[in-house]
C-alpha cells in the first residue's frame, strides 16, 4: 500500500487517468483540474506548482485513489478507500495543507489523521442528471453564451459567489478564470429584457462528464426562476455536446438550490465535505 507523489500533470494522467475516467462522477473535480492544467499549463491556477498523488493497495495493483492540489485551492481527494486517505495524511505530514475537500468518508479520514483541528466549512451534495425536465413555469428571458463584453460583470459575479459560499480560496483573482471560460464558450448567461440576470458555467465534456457550476443569481433577481432556466439550458448544452453524465454540486445549507435542481431531473450521487485546518 503506497502513495506516489508527482508535480507532473503528464505523470498524473499516465498513472491515474484510467482510474479517474472509470468513475467520472465521483472524480469530476480532479478530471476538470487535470483538463485545465493540460490546456492552460501547470500554472493555470497560480504561480505555485501543482502537486498530485496516486495510491495502489499493492505494488502491482491498479490505482484506486488519487489527489490533486493546485494552490491556492484546497487539496482535492478522489474516490478512494478510507485507509488510503489516512495514509495520505501521514505522507503529507510535513506539508502545509490549509484545507481539503472530497467525499465525506475520505475527507474526514484524512482530517482525522492530521494533527491540526479541522472545521467543516461546507457540506455539499453531488447530483447527476437523470432525464432533463424543463422548468415549470418557464422563466422570462433567454439564454446566451457570455462574450468579452460580459467579463467585467462576470468577474464581479464570480467574486460574489465565492464570498456568499464562503469558499476557502484566499485572495483569488477571478479574471483569468472568467476570461478563459468565456473564450472557451463555457459561461452561459440568462438575460431578461436585455439585462443579464443569472449565469451558469458548463465544463467541457471530459471522460463523458460535464459539470455545471458555479451558478449565481444576484439577490435582486432571485425568486424568478432564472437559475432554473440557465441551469436547464446549460444542461441541455452539455448533453448536446456529448456528455453521458451531467453533474453539479449544491450546498446542503441551501434548500432552495437542492430543490430546484431535483425538479430539473438531478438525482443525488454522494455527499461531500470541505474542511479547513487550524494554523
Amino acid at each position: 500500500m503506497t502513495w506516489t507523489l508527482s508535480s507532473s500533470p503528464d505523470d498524473f494522467r499516465a498513472q491515474a487517468g484510467d482510474f479517474l475516467a472509470a468513475h467520472p462522477a465521483e472524480n469530476t473535480v480532479l478530471l476538470t483540474l487535470l483538463h485545465n492544467l493540460t490546456e492552460g499549463g501547470p500554472h493555470v491556477y497560480g504561480p505555485a506548482d501543482p502537486q498530485f498523488g496516486w495510491w495502489r493497495p499493492g505494488p502491482d495493483a491498479p490505482v484506486v485513489g488519487a489527489f490533486a492540489r493546485t494552490p491556492p485551492y484546497p487539496l482535492r481527494l478522489s474516490l478512494m478507500p478510507e485507509r488510503a486517505a489516512a495514509e495520505l495524511a501521514d505522507v503529507l505530514a510535513g506539508v502545509e495543507v490549509p484545507a481539503v475537500g472530497g467525499g465525506v468518508v475520505p475527507a474526514t479520514a484524512f482530517a482525522a489523521a492530521r494533527p491540526q483541528e479541522s472545521t467543516v466549512t461546507s457540506n455539499e451534495r453531488l447530483y447527476r442528471l437523470g432525464e432533463l425536465v424543463d422548468p415549470s413555469p418557464l422563466p422570462a428571458g433567454t439564454v446566451r453564451l457570455a462574450t468579452a463584453a460580459d467579463v467585467e460583470l462576470l468577474v464581479e459575479w464570480f467574486g460574489a459567489f465565492v464570498a456568499e459560499a464562503e469558499l476557502a480560496i484566499p485572495n483569488e483573482n477571478h479574471r483569468p478564470t472568467v476570461e478563459r471560460r468565456t473564450a472557451g464558450g463555457h459561461l452561459h448567461i440568462w438575460e431578461h429584457q436585455g439585462t443579464p440576470v443569472s449565469f451558469a458555467a458548463v465544463s467541457p465534456v471530459i471522460a463523458g462528464m460535464s459539470r455545471i457550476g458555479p451558478v449565481y443569481t444576484p439577490p435582486e433577481h432571485r425568486g424568478r426562476g432564472y437559475a432554473s432556466g440557465v441551469v436547464a439550458a446549460g444542461s441541455a448544452h452539455a448533453l448536446a455536446a456529448g456528455a453521458e453524465e451531467v453533474l453539479l454540486y449544491t450546498d446542503l445549507a441551501n434548500p432552495t438550490s437542492n430543490s430546484i435542481y431535483q425538479k430539473l431531473g438531478y438525482r443525488a450521487v454522494e455527499d461531500c465535505v470541505n474542511l479547513s485546518f487550524e494554523g
